[in-house]
């Protein structure tokens, strides 16, 4: 039996949509024996505090267990969070001015899943949101009462659904190889507790290519779409870097991007990538199904070998913006 390893660090996140902060983490990989850790990767509980510029901060516990071989997977969450955002005004109202956006709420998220055949994966899933949000001028609520994403102050969600994975990484937390495809579809259901009944629905192909001792080339594909009364926190997003998530919400959206990354040496290690995304029927109206490029570099530090867990620091690019973004992981 291998033994466990257990790490604790403080976090520094920079990003444009939360700002400068802290994240003090903490996370215990449970022992494996050898032919386990050939089998499933090591099952985590982990549990994390942030707190940023802008005065937002969460708390966060997460479960992730492999059992059975790796049969079985389940992953559980929960936590609270008080964020202070910043939103593009509607076109039709303040085109380019800043909407200060605050979400306070508490959610639960669980998936359980059961290996089907071969690298297929199907299960379960459930999460309850109970958020509260506000809207600061310069808009009033006539001038967001036809928008396709609900602005209304106090939005419960509870939702069921089903999802499927296809899973060959040879290691989840920082795949050298292998290919990852993950579809699910989350139905909110006033019939089992939620305040209005929407449709949300997801896919993400991942790419992990070992071109040689030191090189990986990744690459994804990503899709979101959003049907009925969603709220406008629950809105799609475009997953790149170089702008602010809150710059682009809408009820459908659509990236994808490649990135090819050296590692120098076994602890540091750089990164290029570039990317192209877009967003459809959006909260601002602004370059609405229009693509939006992403490109730059970044750094990595390796701050746990066992599960290759890197420090990034990426310096992006788009249209208009640029940013740092500092954070534990890579971007996917």
């Amino acid at each position: 039996m291998q033994r466990g390893d257990f790490v604790v660090v403080p976090i520094p996140i920079s990003n444009p949509t939360l700002g400068d902060g802290l994240v003090a983490g903490a996370a215990y990989f449970y022992p494996q024996t050898a032919e386990e850790k050939k089998l499933q990767p090591a099952s985590v509980t982990a549990a994390a505090g942030m707190y940023t510029s802008n005065d937002s901060k969460a708390l966060a516990l997460l479960q992730q267990n492999y059992w059975k071989d790796g049969k079985w997977r389940f992953t559980g969450a929960l936590g609270a969070a008080d964020l202070r955002l910043g939103l593009l005004a509607p076109d039709q109202t303040s085109s380019g001015q800043s909407i200060d956006w605050r979400i306070e709420g508490s959610f639960l998220y669980a998936k359980l899943a059961r290996k089907l055949r071969g690298d297929w994966y199907g299960g379960v899933l459930t999460r309850m949101i109970d958020a509260k949000q506000s809207l600061e001028l310069p808009v009033t609520e006539s001038d967001l009462e036809n928008e396709a994403l609900d602005t209304g102050s106090d939005i419960r969600a509870m939702g069921l659904g089903v999802y499927f994975e296809y899973d060959t990484r040879d290691m989840p937390s920082n795949s050298y190889s292998g290919r990852h495809l993950k579809v699910d579809a989350l139905f909110n259901d006033e019939a089992i507790g939620s305040d209005s009944t929407y449709q949300s629905y997801s896919a993400a192909f991942r790419s992990y290519h070992n071109l040689g001792d030191s090189v990986v080339l990744a690459w994804e594909l990503q899709g979101c779409h959003r049907g009925g009364g969603t709220p406008l926190w629950d809105a799609c997003v475009i997953k790149l870097r170089g702008f602010s998530a809150t710059d682009y919400l809408g009820k459908v959206s659509g990236s994808g991007q490649v990135e090819a990354r050296w590692r120098l040496n076994k602890r540091w290690g750089l990164v290029g990538f570039a990317g192209t995304g877009y967003v459809g029927k959006s909260f601002s109206g602004i370059r609405d199904n229009e693509t939006i490029p992403s490109y730059g570099a970044g750094i990595r530090f390796m701050v746990l070998q066992a599960k290759r867990i890197n420090l990034r620091i990426d310096y992006a690019r788009s249209t208009g913006s640029d940013a740092i973004h500092i954070s534990v992981g890579e971007a996917f």
